[in-house]
């Protein structure tokens, strides 16, 4: 019997849902700064009267917990923890700065990923993610939040091969020099997509990773999670 687990995320200025059924993927995208109320249960309505499906009928429900937009994370962790209370599913919190390994891992099939995402203030959300052959991430232990400076001191030691993913490549170009010991090379993705969290999703899912709607907690990597954020982000 195949697995049915659909997957929102709100994190960044991206909004997407997807949903999986064995070998089915339906997805809905797009990057829309401050919308994510408006839109995201909507998509989530299309792609269950697309795959002509209830909620109720899913096995799980997965979202993107943190770190990114103070904003996005709880509007992510509260419409998910709505939606699977009412169907009484479980749920499945994914790490945004995962998400985006797994897409770009999706896009180069290169396993090791230095994810950067811009958390506004001078500073990324950092990580580095390195895949195994099952599908299992390794590297949650080294996500961080610090200013560029501080990430080229931590992170001296890093060499081989990585591919960069995030936003915060595109705003800190610099933030790793490569040198003969490090190469860089694009991962081709910005930004979380919740077609990327599903695989992960199903990874726990299968290995009793699963939780009860009122027991999930977001990630926001910031010791005071009152920040300000900029305007215009979601």
């Amino acid at each position: 019997m195949s697995t049915r687990i659909l997957a929102i995320d709100t994190a960044t200025e991206a909004c997407s849902a997807a949903l999986m059924e064995d070998c089915l993927l339906l997805e809905r995208y797009v990057v829309a700064p401050r919308e994510h109320t408006q839109r995201i249960l909507p998509m989530v309505d299309s792609l269950l009267a697309e795959a002509g499906i209830k909620l109720k009928e899913l096995d799980a429900l997965a979202f993107s917990r943190g770190p990114g937009s103070f904003t996005g994370v709880r509007i992510g962790i509260g419409i998910a923890q709505g939606l699977a209370l009412g169907a009484d599913l479980p749920l499945i919190g994914i790490s945004t700065l995962a998400t985006v390994a797994e897409g770009a891992w999706r896009q180069t099939g290169v396993s090791q990923i230095l994810t950067a995402i811009n958390a506004h203030m001078g500073k990324v959300y950092w990580a580095q993610y390195q895949r195994q052959a099952e599908g299992k991430w390794l590297g949650e232990e080294s996500e961080t939040i610090a200013t560029p400076a501080v990430l080229a001191v931590l992170n001296a030691h890093i060499t081989g091969c990585w591919a960069t993913a995030g936003t915060g490549w595109q705003i800190y170009p610099t933030l790793m020099s490569s040198d003969n010991r490090l190469q860089l090379i694009p991962g081709h993705t910005l930004l979380p997509s919740a077609r990327d969290i599903l695989p992960l999703a199903l990874y726990l899912f299968c290995r009793g990773g699963a939780q009860q709607a009122a027991l999930v907690q977001p990630n926001y990597l910031h010791n005071d999670v009152m920040w300000k954020k900029l305007p215009g982000r979601g």
